[in-house]
Formats: structure tokens, sequence, C-alpha cells
């Protein structure tokens, strides 16, 4: 699910219909947009000549938020900063836009740019923190635990990316010391490589070393297989260079290395908890050790049925063959009533979870429903019906998309004796 606040882009150019006058506006934007092929910089560069040719343009919001889109693309900074620009002008500018514009003036650090940067990124924290508070926003984003447990994290991520773009254009307009407490917050909020580095930056500028030593080292150990060598390497030696300086050599940089490293892993041990005690399934990675949420509200934990045969049967409200499956679903449940050691659990993947309880009572089905909580995505269920058996060592044992009418209750009944190893 995508939240409101998230930071990618999602702009798309508007389908136009092809008019049969030639010398239309909408006929000759067609055309350059199918001339342009799927070249983005030869799209952008069609869409820029139509602006000039039709510089009063009643499209002319929508073609500026498809260059703009094409140009986040192509990590065009210029392009960026001038359509993006535009849109805020207008008052049109989402947050997605007011980040990006943002960031990309960034890349040049001079005064002007530092200053409309800083502005920028008030507003972008004010519309943040006024989306936090927002029950209504809340309520159309929120409908599970695991959109709960997202929003927060998406939140965070988001706060401690407009207090880094503060934090650099703050130190870029001279005051290093708040520009120092900005990337401090940013890195505790959510920390990061990048506000880590920046936190280091500005200590030094305020004559804080000792300090920067430490978000160095932060910044080192949250380094990892998804950053350059060349930043790690960066990081490394402005950091041996700095440790030298104070010490003498680079005897107990180790140590530093190692605090730092033990203080992360403590870091994020903190968040997942914190983001569990929101959605207990966040970040785990085996079907087995899923929690699942019932119709109800009430928490079935998936440890609690190992040693046991797990069948579960992936539907969703809409899915028309769910229905024709689900009696003969009750009828396998039947030739398995007298057993404890095969379970059952029906599993909706609907997106909207409040159709569901008014679907069930309206088909006088069995209310004893789960929701997916995520168990969808990780076994990559891609299409529904999908039956998944878990044998006794919570390993799938068998597992098929659709099913059979004719075949399905001895097919599904062989599977599970299977499973038992009967």
């Amino acid at each position: 699910m995508k939240y409101f606040f998230a930071l990618g882009l999602c702009l798309v150019v508007p389908a136009i219909a092809q008019q049969d006058n030639p010398v239309t506006e909408q006929y000759e934007l067609q055309k350059a947009i199918n001339e342009a092929g799927t070249s983005k910089i030869d799209f952008i560069r069609a869409l820029e000549r139509h602006i000039r040719r039709f510089p009063k343009s009643g499209r002319m919001e929508e073609i500026e938020r498809a260059i703009f889109k094409a140009s986040t693309e192509l990590n065009d900074d210029s392009r960026i900063v001038t359509y993006g620009e535009k849109l805020i002008a207008r008052g049109s500018a989402d947050l997605e836009v007011l980040d990006r514009v943002t960031r990309s003036l960034l890349t040049e650090e001079t005064e002007d740019r530092a200053r409309k940067a800083l502005e920028y990124a008030n507003r972008l924290e004010e519309r943040l923190r006024a989306n936090e508070k927002d029950e209504e926003a809340q309520k159309k984003a929120i409908q599970s635990d695991r959109d709960r447990a997202m929003f927060r994290r998406d939140m965070d991520r988001s706060l401690g990316r407009a207090l880094f773009y503060k934090a650099r254009a703050t130190g870029i307009l001279g005051d290093a010391a708040a520009a120092a407490d900005l990337a401090q917050k940013s890195f505790n909020l959510f920390p990061t490589v990048e506000s880590a580095r920046e936190a280091a930056r500005w200590l030094i500028a305020a004559k804080k070393e000792a300090d920067a030593l430490h978000y160095l080292a932060d910044a080192f150990t949250l380094a990892n297989a998804r950053e350059s060598e060349a930043v790690r390497s960066e990081i490394r030696t402005q950091m041996g260079v700095l440790y030298t300086q104070h010490h003498g050599s680079e005897k107990g940089l180790g140590d530093l290395i190692l605090e730092a490293y033990d203080r992360n892993v403590r870091r994020a041990g903190e968040r997942k908890e914190a983001l569990r005690r929101l959605f207990p399934n966040y970040e785990v990675t085996e079907p087995m050790e899923f929690t699942l949420t019932g119709l109800d509200g009430q928490k079935l934990r998936m440890p609690s049925l190992k040693g046991k045969v797990v069948v579960l049967d992936f539907w969703a409200t809409w899915c028309g063959p769910c229905r024709a499956q689900y009696p003969l679903y009750e009828e396998v449940k039947k030739r398995f009533s007298d057993r404890d050691d095969v379970v059952f659990l029906a599993v909706n993947t609907d997106e909207d979870r409040s159709v569901v309880a008014p679907f069930v009572k309206n088909q006088q089905w069995n209310k004893a429903i789960w929701f997916d909580d995520g168990l969808a995505n990780l076994l990559q269920v891609n299409s529904i019906p999908t039956t998944v058996i878990f044998n006794r060592d919570g390993e799938i044992s068998s597992r098929f998309n659709g099913f059979v009418p004719e075949r399905f209750v001895d097919m599904l009944s062989e599977r599970i004796r299977e499973a038992l190893g009967e």
C-alpha cells in the first residue's frame, strides 16, 4: 500500500484522444508524444517544444507534471527544480514534488538555492506533521496492523528526510551549530548513513570533532552492501584522519567502531520491536512465524500450530471461483473433522477489509476468516484461489493454484494425508 506521504512518484501522462483537425493542440500534443517513442529525454524535449508552441495551453499543468515525472526518472536536477517549482507556485505540488525539488536544490550549495530549499523543507515538515495528526487521513490509509506499522515507518523516514534537508540548507547558510542539531534529530528519528554523515559534517564545522567521530562511526557501521565501495572508503578515510588528529594515531579507533556497531544493532532492534508492537509480522520471513488477524479481531499465532498440518485457502470477496470452491472446502473439512492435527484457515486477501464481514454474512459462510496480514505476499500468492499446505514440520508440503471442481475434494484430501505422512 502506498501512503500519502511516501516518497515515490506516480505521475503519468494522460491518454490524449487524437482529433480529426490536424491544427488542434490536442492533435499536436499526441503527435509529439508518439514521435518521442520510449525515450524519456525525447519525451521531455517534445513536451517542451509543445509548451513553446502553445504557451497558453489549457493542459499546461499536466504537461509540466509529466515533464517533472520524467525528469525525476532521469535524475535531471535542473528540470526537477524548474518544473517542480512551477507546480509549487501553482499550489498543486504534493509531498513528493516538495521532497524532490528540495533535494535537487541542495545538489548545488549556493545561498540562494539553500534559502529556497529551507523554505520548501519547512513546508514539507509542516505538511507531514499535519498529516501525522490528521485522523481522517489516517482512517483512509490505515485498515490493518500492517498499514499502521508502515504508516509509522514511512512517516519517520519522511520526517527524517525533511530534517536532513533543513540541516544541509541551514549549514550552507552559515549556522553550523543549528545544522548539526537538525542533522542529529534526523538521524535519531530515522538513522541513515546520509544523516549520520551530515551530522558529522556540521559538528566538525562547529568545532565538535569528538561528537563528529561518533557519527562517522555510525555512518561506517550502517554502510552496507547497498552503499558503494567508494562511499565506505571515503567514510573510513575521513574517520581515520579525524581520529588521528585528536589521538595521534588510529589506536582505539576499532573500539569506537565496535561501540557504534553495538549501538546501531540495538537501535535497529528497538525500532523493529516498536513496529512489531503495531504489526507482529514486521520483517518476519518464516510463514509459520506469522500472526494472523481474525474477522473478529482475534489474533492467531501460527507458531501455535506447529506439529499440525495447516491448510491455507487464499481467497477474496471479488473472486468468482472462490465462491464456487467454498462448499468443496467445507466438504474436505468434514472428512477431517475428527482430527485435531489438521487445521484449515480461510485467509482473505481483500485490500479493503470492510467488505469482508458483510460478504460473509450475505453468503452465510463460516465466520472463521483470517486476514492475510502480509502472508500472501511472503508466499508469493499471485492468483486466487490458491491453496498452500504445510506439513507437521512447518514446511510447504503442497501448493496449487485454482481448482478442478470434479476432483478438488479428493485431490485436497489426498495431499493432506501426504502431509500427515499417511
